[in-house]
């Protein structure tokens, strides 16, 4: 369940992007006055923006897993890679009222995760066929 200081890391699956969201969680840790006080520190969560699985699977990007154990904090979404996310942001509607599309369903499972609901991240994985299904291909 959220709180309202926590940390939501948004990061691209590139080795500049993992390293940047590193360095700020670096400081969170170390330089909030959450951190001077010594209280408990603060819940951080990663959001994984521009993901695309065949970019993955051919090695021209880093797999969800690898930037989680990088950074050491749980992933929250996986928001897939999206021509829905440029038309939303030009047309200056958020994407997330999109359901019908990819982008807008992982942003509303995101915020479901953060409030506590169990999701299960559907964009790590391709999605089979209908043959695929029935012949397990």
């Amino acid at each position: 369940m959220y709180h309202a200081d926590d940390a939501l890391v948004v990061a691209n699956p590139e080795v500049s992007s993992v390293r940047d969201s590193d360095r700020v969680l670096g400081l969170l840790a170390s330089r909030t006055r959450r951190a001077e006080r010594g209280d408990e520190p603060i819940g951080e969560y990663l959001l994984l923006t521009r993901y695309s699985l065949a970019r993955v699977e051919k090695g021209e990007m880093m797999a969800a897993d690898d930037v989680c154990e990088i950074l050491s904090i749980p992933l929250l979404g996986v928001i897939p890679e999206s021509k829905s996310v440029l038309s939303a942001s030009n047309a200056g509607t958020p994407v997330s009222l999109e359901t019908g599309t990819d982008a807008g369903q992982a942003y509303n499972d995101a915020v479901a995760r953060y409030l506590g609901e169990e999701r299960e991240h559907r964009f790590l994985t391709r999605r089979r066929g209908f043959f695929g299904r029935i012949f397990g291909g």
